[in-house]
């Protein structure tokens, strides 16, 4: 009887150790939809697409749940504007039980050029009130980061118009590579490991 109980008790674990949690960063509304500062959503739909599934309103964050090679991801878009995204992340990260090392939060990022992504361990909010407002909540800037480049080419005093601006047409087919690649780097996160992912993500060349 010990004996069952303690692989029954493995086998939890190793469904609990399998299990991910994916946050794209976003505002809700139609006016926001495919905009440079929601990336994060695009790059969730395009990821739960992949793999077959489908987004339902939930509590703070639409939420899909879809599996890959033994693995579980639970991804969710925040419901709750962008500053205020640091209470979706940590509900449904108690909620579905998923360690802080098993989330990846997926952002765009103004100081990484068009042609860049970057995926890290940890690292300060850098002016972004979604990451500011989960570092705020969780306490830590601990937490996996894949950073999607957007650029700065904007004029001074047009920085907000610019991030809330729609990608120009020249811009698309670049855009949709690095969101496919961004799918890859999901899928090699749970596979292989934070370490190895960054050394193949942070290599990526994109040509513009």
């Amino acid at each position: 009887m010990g004996s069952l109980y303690i692989a029954y008790i493995w086998l939890l674990l190793a469904e609990y150790m399998n299990r991910f949690l994916i946050i794209g960063l976003g505002n809700i509304g139609d006016e926001y939809r495919h905009t440079r500062h929601n990336i994060g959503f695009d790059v969730v739909n395009a990821f739960v697409l992949k793999h077959g599934g489908m987004f339902q309103s939930a509590r703070l964050a639409d939420i899909a749940e879809v599996k890959w090679k033994g693995k579980q991801f639970v991804c969710i878009k925040p419901t709750t504007f962008m500053n205020l995204s640091g209470k979706a992340f940590k509900y449904w990260m108690d909620k579905e039980k998923i360690g802080l090392t098993e989330t990846l939060t997926v952002v765009d990022d103004l100081a990484l050029p068009m042609d860049k992504l970057r995926l890290r361990g940890s690292g300060s909010d850098a002016g972004h009130n979604g990451l500011k407002d989960i570092q705020l909540t969780l306490g830590t800037d601990q937490y996996a980061k894949l950073r999607f480049g957007i650029g700065n080419d904007f004029t001074k005093g047009r920085q907000v118009n610019f991030v809330l601006g729609k990608w120009e047409a020249d811009e698309q087919p670049l855009v949709n590579e690095k969101i496919a690649k961004c799918t890859e780097i999901i899928e090699s996160f749970a596979t292989m490991g934070l370490e190895k992912t960054m050394n193949f993500a942070n290599s990526l060349k994109f040509t513009k």
